[in-house]
C-alpha cells in the first residue's frame, strides 16, 4: 500500500549539509524532507515511521537567490539583541515548486493494530487538509500546500534526467523512536538519480543507503 501526496509552494530550500552558513539547496527534495512533510500531517512515532518510495518533480527546476537578515546566536537563557547579533546570509532556493510523493507506512514491531487503520487515518487527514504543524518545504517559512495525489490523472513529471550523486537520505535512525532531551542524529546518504522527473528511493534497510555512526 502507498499514500500519494501532491505538494506545492512558492519557495523551497533543501539545504546541502556542507552549506553551514550560506544555504544552498539541492535541486530536488531529500527523502528526509519528504518524511518531515508527511510526519507534519500524520505521525505516531511509537507506532510507525514513513518510508518514502518515490519522488516526482512536476514543475521545472528554477532557482532564486536572496539575502536575509538573521541572528548568529541561538536563544538560550539570555535574550538576543538583534542589532548587535545580526548578519546577512545568502540563500539559494527553488521557486514555484510542485512535487508528488509516494510513501508507505512501516509499523513498528510492537504495534498491535493493523496497517489498514493507519492508512485510513492518514488519508482522512490528507483529504481533510489537517496537519499537526504547517508543512514546510525545507525551511519553516516556506509553506507547503498539499492534497491527495493522483498518479494516473495528475500532472506528468518533467522530462529531465539528472545524476545528483550522493544526497542526504535522512538525519535520524528511522528505527529509533525513543523520546529524549537531546537528539541523536545519524546521517545516511544514497545515490540519487532522477529519470524523466522520477526518483526511486531505496528502503532504509537497503545496502544502497549508506549509514554513519550515531552522534551522541
Amino acid at each position: 500500500m502507498e499514500v500519494v501526496l501532491e505538494v506545492w509552494g512558492d519557495f523551497a530550500c533543501f539545504s546541502m549539509p556542507d552549506g553551514k552558513v550560506e544555504r544552498l539547496t539541492y535541486p530536488v527534495p531529500t527523502p528526509s524532507a519528504v518524511r518531515g512533510i508527511l510526519s507534519s500531517i500524520y505521525s505516531k512515532p511509537k507506532e510507525f515511521f514513513w518510508q518514502v518510495n518515490r519522488i516526482e518533480v512536476l514543475n521545472p527546476i528554477r532557482y532564486i537567490s536572496f539575502k536575509r537578515n538573521e541572528v548568529k546566536s541561538k536563544v538560550k537563557d539570555k535574550p538576543i539583541f538583534t542589532n548587535e547579533d545580526r548578519t546577512q546570509r545568502q540563500t539559494v532556493a527553488l521557486r514555484d515548486v510542485r512535487y508528488r510523493f509516494a510513501a508507505s507506512i512501516c509499523p513498528r514491531s510492537d504495534f498491535t493494530g493493523t496497517e489498514t487503520q493507519l492508512y485510513e487515518q492518514a488519508l482522512r487527514r490528507i483529504r481533510g487538509g489537517k496537519a499537526f504543524v504547517q508543512p514546510a518545504l525545507g525551511l519553516k517559512e516556506f509553506v507547503a500546500y498539499f492534497q491527495e495525489g493522483d498518479c494516473e490523472n495528475g500532472p506528468i513529471p518533467i522530462p529531465v534526467d539528472m545524476d545528483l550523486g550522493l544526497m542526504v537520505y535522512d538525519i535520524f535512525d528511522l528505527y529509533d523512536c525513543e523520546v529524549r532531551k537531546k537528539t541523536r542524529p545519524r546521517l545516511s546518504l544514497y545515490h540519487c538519480v532522477m529519470r524523466q522527473g522520477v526518483i526511486q528511493v531505496p528502503p532504509y534497510d537497503s545496502p544502497e543507503v549508506l549509514k554513519g555512526d550515531t552522534v551522541c
